[in-house]
């Protein structure tokens, strides 16, 4: 969303906002527009131009604040004003290409800033996790760096890393937020062992058929100071109750 808006911000910003709070309000559900439209009574159009008006400047308002865009309310208001009467806007066209492109520029370093605050605070806080998880009994540390504790034992094969596994698993980070779970879908999944998180590759070699573990992965392991937007911040270390179900045949699918 944060290019997306970025790219508005040059042009017309209501494909961002209006398409934003329309999907907001589907959300909702079918159930609740029902009843809203049960219950309210039929707007004459000077109400419904009024509410849908009120609708799409909240919208923007709520993506500028999502996104920490800093805006001069008057000034913004003044530009729709003038945009939609026609009137003589108070910047040339070169001067608001060149306003703009500046203000990109001035939003992107400030993202850029608060992405590598929060990317130092990550890895200092990750260092203290691992420091002390590597502590518990049970906890067994490979060489790449995965830790690894064993909830389960399995009794099967341990797969290669050019196996494909089937697994169940849950993935939160080192808060207890959980970014994914194949348990909440009711429905495990299969991947070729080397094409995934070089954590996973090195943690999952260790598990044998049959069992669970849990396994507490260094960021340079993980997502590093990319992260995986917006779910998984730059430089987080990341946790994984998986289960090893099976190593699949080649021919399986």
């Amino acid at each position: 969303m944060k290019s997306a808006m970025l790219a508005a911000i040059g042009g017309s910003a209501l494909l961002i906002a209006g398409p934003a709070f329309l999907s907001a309000q589907q959300e909702k559900g079918a159930a609740a527009t029902a009843k809203v439209k049960a219950t309210a009574p039929a707007r004459s159009p000077a109400d419904l131009k009024k509410d849908a008006s009120y609708g799409i400047g909240l919208a923007f308002a709520k993506n500028f604040k999502e996104q920490e865009i800093d805006v001069d309310v008057n000034e913004l208001v003044q530009g729709v004003k003038d945009g939609l009467s026609g009137g003589k806007s108070r910047l040339t066209d070169a001067e608001l290409e060149s306003v703009m492109e500046e203000f990109k520029t001035a939003l992107i370093a400030q993202q850029q800033a608060k992405m590598k605050a929060a990317g130092e605070e990550s890895l200092k806080k990750g260092a203290t996790f691992l420091a002390d998880n590597k502590k518990k009994p049970g906890v067994k540390v490979t060489a790449k760096g995965v830790h690894v504790e064993t909830l389960k034992e399995g009794t099967g094969a341990n797969p290669k890393e050019t196996d494909t596994v089937k697994v169940h698993y849950k993935g939160t980070l080192i808060d207890g937020t959980e970014f994914d779970s194949s348990y909440k879908r009711n429905e495990p999944i299969s991947f070729p062992l080397n094409r995934v998180i070089a954590g996973w590759t090195d943690g999952v070699q260790q598990m044998k058929v049959g069992g669970k573990a849990r396994l507490v992965i260094p960021s340079e392991l993980a997502y590093g100071e990319g992260g995986s937007p917006p779910v998984i911040p730059p430089n987080s270390t990341l946790v994984f109750e998986i289960e090893l179900l099976d190593i699949e045949k080649p021919d399986a699918k």
